[in-house]
């Protein structure tokens, strides 16, 4: 039987999609292997936002372009393999496989044509009625489960590829995800998150009509449900009623993933972004006003083309008005099939390292402060694991905070039996990007 390894490169949605993948490789008499040496099939699925990711994946393939892939097949699967197409071929030209992650549903078929002896297959379709859950999915975590519920992206922003790879906004029907969120709890799953490039963006495309803040609400209502979340929202698409349900149920996560890229107004306009930086500081002041203290993550990249140190200066203050407690930053790197490539007035490369070294300090100052604060709180984790070289179980709190944690003397379980509970802990210490503390004996 052949024995497939697959390894996946960037956000929830890749992993989600990869998923998808190991279903379907299974439901076909495959074998799941830990190691690309063990494999007959060795799979990629790609990420493309940054392009060190994209470099990654083509070391990996690199790794095997010598002789010692011999035997082996290869697939690139994901947003690479949607923006690369059959370019890909010429540059590792022992791939096998090239696959868009719109084309997932197709794999089944395009295995039989490399079963049958073709040598290389690609599925590139971006077709609208391709791209969401099959049965056929194999979910990693028996406790948390993913549900994507919108794919594309109909926004154009100059820096971005995910039109280009995801296509349009196609959004999936209330009632099939309504369906699979009940199954899923059903079997057990207490934690949902819901995938989309902008899942605040859906409208249900059937009769009901529902828009993203009804859709979270209907699921939160579901028995059995423990927490509800979901990722990445639109500042142009933020509306208050998605606060009005966070802040109406607790199985809402409050925590929030709003992505700026930028504080400064004018960097907004040449990003296409489509808001302006008054317009998202609304955004967060209705989630400031909430009775549930949500947390705030976000997106930003330093060094897009014309940033000027006012601009950078403006994005500094922004991030000490917000107080995020965690964010992803990047330095701007240009990605083929973008507005941003016709931009001129490009920032230097020290002068984005600089930049974002400063950010990154400026980001870490203010998460030793809010962490500092949670000192001496009691919070509900959900149990993920247990870390062997500290002695620790590692969970997540209602807010996406990580925090580590022992338990009283003489009442240590056996590895692993509390991973996929919820339990009180009270927060002892903090640091910049976790916190520690100890499950209460109540809990």
């Amino acid at each position: 039987m052949s024995k497939f390894y697959i390894e996946t490169f960037g956000c929830q949605m890749n992993a989600h999609d990869s998923e998808k993948v190991v279903g379907t490789m299974l439901a076909k008499g495959y074998t799941q292997v830990e190691s690309p040496d063990d494999a007959d099939f060795v799979l990629y699925n790609t990420c493309s936002i940054r392009d060190k990711a994209e470099q990654k994946v083509y070391h990996r393939l690199d790794t095997f372009k010598n002789g010692s892939g011999k035997g082996k097949r290869f697939g690139v699967l994901g947003c690479v393999a949607q923006q690369e197409g059959e370019a890909i071929f010429e540059k590792a030209p022992h791939v096998n496989l090239v696959v868009g992650s719109a084309s997932y549903s197709k794999l089944p078929e395009l295995l039989v044509q490399l079963e049958n002896g073709a040598q290389r297959v690609t599925g590139l379709s971006l077709d609208a009625d391709e791209a969401f859950e099959t049965p056929l999915t194999r979910r990693d975590n028996p406790h948390k489960a993913y549900i994507t519920i919108i794919e594309g992206c109909d926004k154009n922003c100059t820096y971005c590829v995910v039109p280009f790879t995801r296509g349009r906004e196609r959004s999936r029907q209330s009632s099939s995800v309504m369906d699979e969120a009940r199954q899923l709890v059903d079997l057990g799953y207490t934690e949902i998150m819901l995938l989309g490039q902008n899942v605040n963006s859906y409208r249900d495309p059937s009769s009901e009509g529902w828009d993203f803040a009804t859709l979270l609400a209907r699921i939160a209502e579901i028995p059995g449900l423990r927490r509800l979340r979901f990722t990445t929202s639109h500042p142009r698409d933020f509306v208050r009623e998605i606060v009005d349900a966070i802040s109406e149920n607790p199985v809402i996560c409050n925590f929030v993933h709003l992505p700026v890229q930028s504080g400064s107004n004018y960097v907004l306009e040449r990003m296409d972004r489509l808001y302006t930086r008054e317009r998202y500081m609304e955004c967060i002041s209705w989630m400031k006003a909430s009775p549930r203290d949500i947390a705030l993550s976000t997106d930003i990249i330093v060094g897009f083309p014309g940033e000027t140190d006012r601009d950078f200066e403006q994005t500094m203050r922004l991030l000490g008005e917000v107080e995020y407690s965690s964010i992803f930053s990047f330095k701007y790197s240009p990605r083929p099939n973008t507005g941003a490539l016709a931009l001129e007035d490009h920032v230097p490369e020290e002068v984005k390292r600089q930049r974002l070294l400063a950010l990154q300090e400026h980001q870490r100052q203010i998460q030793i402060r809010l962490n500092e604060n949670l000192v001496g709180r009691l919070e509900e984790v959900f149990v993920d694991g247990f870390n062997q070289s500290t002695g620790q179980w590692i969970g997540k709190t209602s807010q996406f905070r990580t925090l580590n944690f022992t338990v009283p003397a003489n009442t240590v379980p056996v590895s692993g039996s509390l991973a996929g509970q919820y339990r009180t802990v009270r927060v002892t210490r903090s640091g910049p990007n976790s916190l520690a503390g100890e499950m209460l004996l109540s809990a």
